[in-house]
């Protein structure tokens, strides 16, 4: 899943999309609660450090549990802003949150559609792309999952498979940076 590293220049990127659970955060199943939260090695030293390159940075997630009725899109959004704070804490900067809390057949009905924002379909990607003005060139997506990857494609973007480690590395990896 993971693309010719040797082609991507860091001046060209003006947006990283990244997926949440496992890889900003641990994925513990269904995580709504700050007080679970558990960030990734290098997660927060690697959204700041894009920042800083002038590369923005979005998550596009998937959120079932609020499908399942697990948790509210209420409770989805006061995680989102609490990791914000944490984020900057740290020095970075999260410019936007995507969301699907979207599942076919879904116990909590009115969250029963197929849509088109559910990775693998590329639907948040490309309103990430609209929303910050970028060509899909631009930008690249980092996940955790084959469908992470899917999606980006399905975008025009270029998907990187994330299986663990720092994730500062992996993306100075991934951009051509050794430092």
């Amino acid at each position: 899943m993971l693309q010719n590293w040797g082609r991507y220049s860091m001046k060209k990127k003006k947006l990283c999309l990244l997926d949440r659970d496992g890889v900003l955060n641990v994925d513990k199943a269904y995580l709504y609660r700050p007080e679970e939260v558990e960030w990734v090695p290098g997660s927060l030293e690697a959204v700041s450090w894009m920042i800083r390159q002038g590369i923005r940075v979005a998550v596009v997630t998937n959120q079932s549990g609020v499908a399942r009725g697990f948790f509210t899109e209420a409770d989805v959004l006061r995680l989102h802003t609490w990791m914000q704070a944490e984020v900057k804490k740290a020095g970075g900067e999260i410019a936007a949150f995507y969301y699907c809390p979207h599942l076919p057949g879904a116990p909590v009905k009115e969250y029963d559609a197929d849509c088109g924002c559910r990775k693998p379909k590329p639907g948040m990607v490309l309103e990430a792309l609209r929303d910050f003005g970028v060509i899909p060139e631009e930008a690249f997506l980092v996940g955790d999952s084959p469908r992470d990857v899917e999606a980006a494609e399905a975008a025009g973007v270029s998907g990187f498979l994330y299986t663990g480690g720092n994730l500062l590395g992996f993306i100075k990896k991934i951009l051509g940076n050794k430092t």
